[in-house]
């Protein structure tokens, strides 16, 4: 079995903006124990929006998301997937393979054992949450699409994403705050970038991180590639309400992604594209986001 370690608490400490406490669960994916976290802010009672981040970022990239969502009353639940955060890390790089990622992606959802949610996802939190939602389509009432992608055969990512690739795949100890700062048109402190690098406290703690852009399905024999691809096929006739907003200099993952969703999508009720965001819009525009996302899920109650 893969050794499976456990960032120290005292790393999460004095983060600027971030002083939340999470909570924990456990589950077991192919025999391996693991401890995945998230947080729960605002409303325990409130109407339940789930935010899910992507790599190589934890739930600290939504917080200026999050005052927006609470000040409208509602409970804001943001998982770390498996890896990140303060959810544990498997030591093992091959460990992260596309079963083994959907299965704690999974696990983290049907943990919350609630009323269907609003589903926000970015980035990996769309790549392994559109495939999910379209097989869960019970548990989402409502759906937010940030700057992610689907496998489409006989499409190429950018050159920019495989610029990102290649670097992680050669880079024995990953920068992970220059990563995350580099994909920003907002320069962050060092102590935002240090917040982003508190998980990985150790270089075996980064194996996800230098596995997720390895295992992404952008090939037709990488395993997920027909998940989703069938995933992007059945957009075309998703009907709960759906929100798509995109950082307007991504690089990474171009808006055109967005605006072709946006023509697709039966249940779309917008899409826009922010000016002055990079592809982790989130830092860029945050409280833009929080605020479009709260009027979103007062204009389509549930």
């Amino acid at each position: 079995m893969p050794d499976v370690i456990r960032t120290p608490d005292e790393r999460f400490a004095n983060l600027p903006d971030w002083d939340h406490e999470p909570t924990y669960f456990t589950t077991r994916i192919d025999g391996v124990d693991l401890r995945l976290a998230r947080h729960e802010l605002g409303d325990p009672d409130g109407d339940p929006i789930v935010l899910m981040h992507g790599e190589p970022t934890w739930s600290y990239l939504y917080r200026k998301v999050v005052p927006p969502l609470v000040d409208a009353g509602h409970r804001v639940i943001l998982p770390d997937l498996v890896g990140m955060g303060r959810s544990d890390k498997v030591t093992d790089v091959g460990w992260y393979d596309w079963s083994h990622l959907m299965a704690a992606y999974d696990a983290h959802l049907q943990d919350l054992g609630m009323r269907p949610f609003t589903l926000v996802v970015h980035d990996w939190g769309g790549i392994l949450g559109l495939p999910w939602a379209v097989a869960h389509q019970n548990m989402v009432s409502r759906l937010v699409i940030l700057d992610t992608a689907c496998f489409v055969p006989g499409r190429e990512p950018a050159e920019a994403w495989y610029m990102f690739r290649n670097f992680v795949e050669r880079t024995d100890e990953l920068p992970i705050g220059f990563l995350v700062d580099g994909a920003c048109v907002t320069d962050l402190t060092d102590a935002e970038k240090a917040a982003y690098e508190a998980p990985f406290h150790t270089v075996e703690a980064q194996a996800g991180a230098k596995a997720f852009p390895q295992v992404q399905p952008i090939r037709e024999e990488f395993p997920g590639a027909w998940e989703s691809h069938e995933a992007n096929l059945a957009l075309s006739d998703w009907q709960q309400p759906t929100l798509i907003l995109w950082g307007g200099d991504d690089v990474i993952l171009p808006s055109k992604i967005g605006k072709h969703w946006s023509e697709r999508i039966p249940g779309i009720r917008g899409f826009e594209v922010l000016e002055n965001a990079h592809h982790f819009l989130q830092e860029d525009r945050g409280a833009d986001i929080g605020d479009r996302i709260a009027a979103f899920m007062a204009d389509n109650p549930v």
